[in-house]
């Protein structure tokens, strides 16, 4: 009896995780996997730090060779072997050895789909320039490495501001090039909702990398070595290299034309055990899937590379005859901008509005801005918590900047989440605790805090974007401290320290809307609940702060 033959067409996070998983399974199946590229296991999400010298030796971009993984594992790796076609019925593909131009058919009893996906290059006049570059395999990266090392460029120019754009400039930037940075959206990383991406706006400017917003390109002129980007707003900026980094899409070609489901995006329909729509031998993986997002349970696109590598252990666990289910994908991430750390779970606000919800009606929010670490303790740095919870405390989303300590509190977040946390779960958890490291009250804790007292009516909230209505309908009472308030303030705003606000009661309008702020929110709270229970009926609290209005939170100045 011939032994199980299973084909998987793709490496990197997902191919190559199943190919290992099952060989750990079954010792007897015969594994074959194929790669069009040179490279089957690389560490995708390194390649802007090697461009940046952050990792300086290019091997340690390499997770596993081919000769290596043949070794260890005893599975058929044939890279430059590219598939150009599926034969369902024969169960069989069609494959083009890419050195020797020769194509050879090869039999399966399962297909794995690992293909993908590809950077985008819109029909742009002049986007093939010699000196403009995609970065997404370790081929574009020595292609950029090398024209860096030779050209020696000063004046680069990122298109798209999402989590490669934002990193590659950042590392050009580190080498010392005059950076641009593109997005034809109003904010960079669309993961973030506005009032936190203005944070990152901020960092971005402050570190001298130009940010050009709800500009997009219309044409690229390349002249003498240096390509001039024209946005549609007419700006012109010149450059000596650009970056693509607009979006990706599916490499789903395989798939489509082997008579696949295929989603208006491009993305292979699979089921919730990753087999593909029409045909039970065939698994799809990774970027090239449609997936469900795990809080709204709608279909969505999501290409992180956790989430592959957790369908390449699943999908191998099912075709040595598991029935596990992979229960979507929640989109927890997090990069690196300059000295911030940039971190979300979930489902964002502008998510909810484009399903229709509406803020109040159907979700709430909660703001912090707090610190790190304790705060009498050397070091501790300020950090955004925003959290999006539904009227029964569920945690829809949440989003976290900062400069330290933000990963573990995502990932703590992003934990609770998964296993059907709510805010009044954050606020108990009992969390490790010393004054290097966090406070008494974690910043998680102290978001639940806030969660709670906003669902059971202790606080009224109102945001940034609705300050300019109540400052003609209300009044805006400023808590803080006098050195505070003539650093800066909300123009019309009374000031009456919190310390002096019993004392002062007479002086505040009963018959008003009454809107009390300080720097990040607590204070505010304070106040918000002491008119209340002294005749103040109509008081709200400025959701995070003065900071969050001003939006500079990371600045010494604040």
């Amino acid at each position: 009896m011939m032994n199980k033959k299973v084909m998987i067409i793709g490496g990197v996070a997902g191919g190559a995780s199943t190919a290992a998983r099952l060989r750990r399974l079954d010792e007897n199946i015969d594994i074959i996997l194929l790669e069009r590229g040179n490279y089957v296991s690389f560490a995708n999400c390194g390649l802007p730090y090697y461009i940046g010298d952050v990792i300086e030796d290019r091997e340690a971009l390499f997770v596993q060779t081919p000769e290596e993984i043949n070794k260890r594992f005893n599975i058929d790796i044939r890279v430059k072997n590219e598939v150009i076609g599926i034969d369902r019925d024969q169960k069989e593909v069609d494959v083009r050895n890419l050195i020797t131009n020769e194509t050879y058919k090869e039999p399966y009893d399962t297909l794995v789909l690992a293909t993908g996906s590809s950077p985008i290059k819109p029909p742009i006049p002049g986007i093939d320039s010699p000196n403009v570059f995609t970065l997404w395999n370790v081929h574009d990266t020595d292609n950029i490495k090398n024209f860096i090392i030779n050209k020696q460029p000063k004046k680069a120019v990122v298109i798209g501001g999402g989590f490669i754009g934002i990193e590659t400039a950042e590392n050009l930037h580190a080498l010392g090039m005059k950076v641009s940075v593109i997005e034809m959206l109003h904010q960079v990383m669309a993961p973030l909702d506005f009032e936190m991406s203005e944070i990152v706006h901020q960092n971005i400017r402050a570190q001298g990398v130009n940010l050009h917003l709800g500009d997009g390109v219309s044409k690229l002129d390349h002249k003498d070595g240096v390509t001039t980007v024209i946005l549609q707003s007419g700006k012109r900026i010149h450059a000596d290299m650009v970056i693509l980094s607009i979006g990706i899409r599916p490499n789903s070609k395989l798939a489509q034309n082997a008579g696949l489901q295929i989603n208006e995006r491009g993305g292979i329909v699979v089921d919730e055990y990753l087999r593909t729509s029409y045909d039970k031998n065939i698994y799809a993986i990774g970027d090239v899937i449609e997936v469900t997002e795990f809080i709204s349970k709608n279909k969505t696109m999501i290409p992180l590379a956790g989430p592959a590598n957790k369908q390449g252990r699943i999908c191998a666990n099912n075709i040595c005859g598991a029935e596990e289910k992979y229960k979507g994908t929640q989109g927890t991430s997090i990069v690196k901008v300059f000295d911030l750390s940039v971190a979300t779970t979930g489902i964002n606000e502008k998510i909810l509005k484009r399903l229709g919800m509406k803020y109040k009606k159907d979700y709430l929010t909660a703001l912090i801005y707090t610190k790190s670490h304790a705060e009498y303790y050397p070091g501790a740095n300020p950090m955004a918590i925003k959290v999006i919870l539904n009227h029964y405390g569920n945690i829809l989303g949440a989003q976290i900047i900062g400069q330290d300590g933000v990963d573990k509190r995502i990932d703590v977040i992003a934990a609770s989440v998964r296993l059907g946390g709510t805010v009044y779960d954050l606020k108990e958890l009992e969390l490790a605790y010393a004054p290097p490291y966090s406070s008494a009250k974690d910043p998680v804790n102290m978001i639940g805090f806030v969660g709670e007292n906003i669902l059971k009516g202790l606080t009224d909230v109102v945001h940034w974007k609705s300050i300019e209505q109540f400052k003609r309908e209300g009044y805006l009472l400023d808590v803080r401290d006098i050195d505070e308030y003539l650093d800066g303030h909300i123009e019309g705003a009374e000031h009456i320290p919190l310390n002096d606000l019993r004392s002062n009661l007479d002086n505040i309008p009963k018959d008003k809307k009454i809107i009390v702020y300080c720097k990040g929110g607590l204070r505010g709270y304070i106040a918000e609940r002491y008119l209340k229970q002294n005749g103040f009926n109509d008081v709200s609290n400025i959701s995070g702060g003065y900071v969050f209005h001003n939006y500079k939170l990371f600045s010494d100045d604040i």
